[in-house]
């Protein structure tokens, strides 16, 4: 995560294209047919610039975004002009003094905790968190996805005052990847170019071995999801980024 620390100031530029919409009402969704408690209080767990920690205060939700790094979380508070939200500077594997209703952790930020046992330990530190009822919901990429989609490829974006380049490279074990990204932003009342580069490591698991370290955490899980279609769960196999929607149960 702290590969994103430079890459703050242009990081919500490079997301506008996101489906930040569907992402939206897809969250919602899952909270009204999952949730066993109403949704007031919800953790945008690696909240990055907080695009959609904010978007989800302006919904009337009271948000807590969380982020391991200070420069996202910066910016994040600089654009939160109305002081709606909550910004934490923490790390998902060692969550503390946090509560709420719902937590939410989107753009595959689970799958840049790669050890499993990190994985394990973020889980049960976000099953302490939520209150009993409470939703917890997450995307990663699918195993498919990363080793027939990504590992392997090169892509470019270019713009007048921003451009990149991104190599995708497979790891060695199975749904791993590292991604190698260049960037060139134009520097401010000038036509020169800052160049600064990233290096970032992801990796993907199993439905299964998501669905086994959940429940070791105490977590029930209702659905798995792909690519935003809350009413078809057949053919995961095929899509490129999976839903998780987990309940701590009432007893907990």
């Amino acid at each position: 995560m702290a590969a994103y620390e430079r890459l703050a100031a242009v990081y919500e530029r490079l997301m506008q294209d996101a489906p930040y919409e569907p992402w939206q009402q897809f969250m919602q969704g899952i909270f009204h047919k999952h949730a066993q408690i109403e949704i007031k209080e919800i953790a945008d767990l690696g909240c990055g610039t907080g695009y959609v920690t904010r978007q989800l205060a302006k919904a009337g939700y009271h948000m807590t975004g969380i982020d391991q790094s200070e420069n996202m979380l910066a910016y994040a508070a600089s654009r939160d002009t109305k002081q709606q939200v909550r910004w934490v500077q923490q790390d998902l594997r060692k969550l503390e003094t946090i509560k709420a209703d719902a937590a939410i952790s989107m753009f595959d930020v689970i799958n840049y905790i790669t050890s499993p046992d990190d994985v394990q330990q973020a889980f049960t530190r976000i099953w302490q968190m939520l209150a009993p009822g409470g939703v917890f919901l997450f995307d990663v990429h699918s195993i498919r996805h990363i080793e027939e989609d990504l590992a392997g490829e090169v892509f470019a974006e270019i713009h007048d005052d921003l451009s990149y380049t991104w190599f995708c490279e497979a790891g060695e074990e199975k749904g791993e990847v590292f991604h190698d990204l260049t960037f060139f932003t134009k520097e401010t009342d000038s036509d020169k170019y800052d160049r600064f580069d990233e290096y970032h490591h992801q990796r993907t698991y199993s439905v299964d071995t998501y669905i086994s370290w959940l429940e070791e955490a105490g977590f029930r899980v209702c659905g798995v999801y792909g690519d935003f279609d809350i009413e078809r769960t057949e053919h995961l196999e095929q899509a490129d980024r999976l839903f998780f929607a987990c309940v701590k149960n009432q007893e907990a």
